[in-house]
């Protein structure tokens, strides 16, 4: 109890920069008590409609739930989404000094229709292609204004290949956080996966390590999983390979020390609502927990254990500080 009481309080005075996509999570939530007659579709009749933090502003909001200072840096359009957006990290008392305005990007929104609280539909309106040679210096002068304000105790990168994060932003970060220990955290995508090189903890799923390093067969073994993590260590000089494996648990490879630390544990089970944003939550309590210098077993249990919390939710939410606290007791 102590152990996790001293976590706890430790986190609330860290300060994490996120640099990725940030977008809108629109919420829809309605009735359905008919069909169509225009075609077999079902008809929503909706009564309520939220907007929340979506992207890498849902790992913003998880860090803040664990009482962690949080700070985003992206690229957003000079729209009306993009004050939606604006607006929405205001509330959430998150300053908007790291975020870029600009006239050729679209903010991106995903509006999901719920009926009867099961999603039936999500629609996405966003631009998907790499910054600007012009956006891309403007924004990396944006983070390292941000960097020169604050002490930063990790960086994370949120990667969801919509283009704000590009091969010269993830070189000149990272190399710039090694010069002075400032542990690197990544969650990837597809397009920029083999770009990101001496980062501390890369954080793949099972299809996204599978599409990265091109083996269709990749089983969830600790055998497999091993080999797969030291051809990332070796091509991409990474410590710390944390893969996510769904209802297969997670599962960690540790390269800092002489000797590999390996580290596989089994997922929670649970009554699953909605697996949205579980991966948000999991880089986040990974990034806390490194910037700590936690274990990799203590780094990894506690990752799987709030991953698995906010999938009993639906929709994209953050982790329950309390409910974690309480559950890692229970374990």
């Amino acid at each position: 109890m102590d152990y996790f009481k001293s976590i706890f309080k430790r986190i609330e005075g860290l300060n994490v920069l996120i640099i990725g996509d940030v977008m809108v999570d629109s919420y829809q939530w309605g009735r359905v008590e008919r069909i169509s007659p225009e075609a077999p579709v079902p008809i929503c009749t909706v009564e309520k409609v939220e907007n929340r933090l979506g992207g890498a502003g849902n790992v913003a909001l998880n860090i803040k739930a664990m009482g962690a200072n949080p700070i985003l840096a992206s690229v957003i359009g000079n729209d009306y989404n993009g004050e939606v957006l604006s607006e929405l990290m205001k509330k959430e008392a998150m300053t908007i000094d790291g975020i870029l305005r600009s006239e050729s990007r679209t903010t991106t929104i995903k509006t999901r229709i719920i009926g009867n609280n099961a999603q039936m539909l999500r629609v996405d309106k966003e631009i998907t292609s790499d910054l600007s040679v012009e956006d891309e210096k403007l924004f990396l002068d944006t983070v390292f204004a941000t960097l020169d304000k604050k002490r930063i105790d990790v960086i994370i990168f949120q990667d969801y290949d919509k283009g704000v994060i590009t091969e010269k932003i993830i070189d000149t970060v990272v190399a710039w956080a090694k010069e002075r220990n400032i542990p690197t955290c990544v969650d990837p995508k597809h397009k920029n996966f083999s770009f990101y090189k001496n980062v501390t903890l890369f954080k793949p799923n099972l299809k996204e390590l599978k599409e990265g390093l091109k083996i269709e067969n990749l089983k969830p073994t600790k055998e497999n999983l091993i080999d797969a993590a030291l051809l990332l260590r070796d091509k991409q000089k990474i410590e710390k390979v944390f893969i996510t494996l769904s209802e297969y648990g997670v599962f960690l490879a540790d390269y800092s020390k002489v000797k590999a630390e390996i580290v596989m544990l089994p997922t929670n089970v649970r009554k699953i609502a909605d697996v949205s944003g579980a991966g948000d939550t999991v880089i986040s309590l990974a990034s806390l927990c490194l910037a700590l210098k936690m274990k990799s077993e203590d780094i990894a249990k506690i990752s799987n254990l709030a991953g698995g919390l906010v999938c009993e939710e639906v929709g994209v939410v953050p982790v329950n500080k309390e409910r974690l606290y309480r559950e890692l007791l229970a374990l």
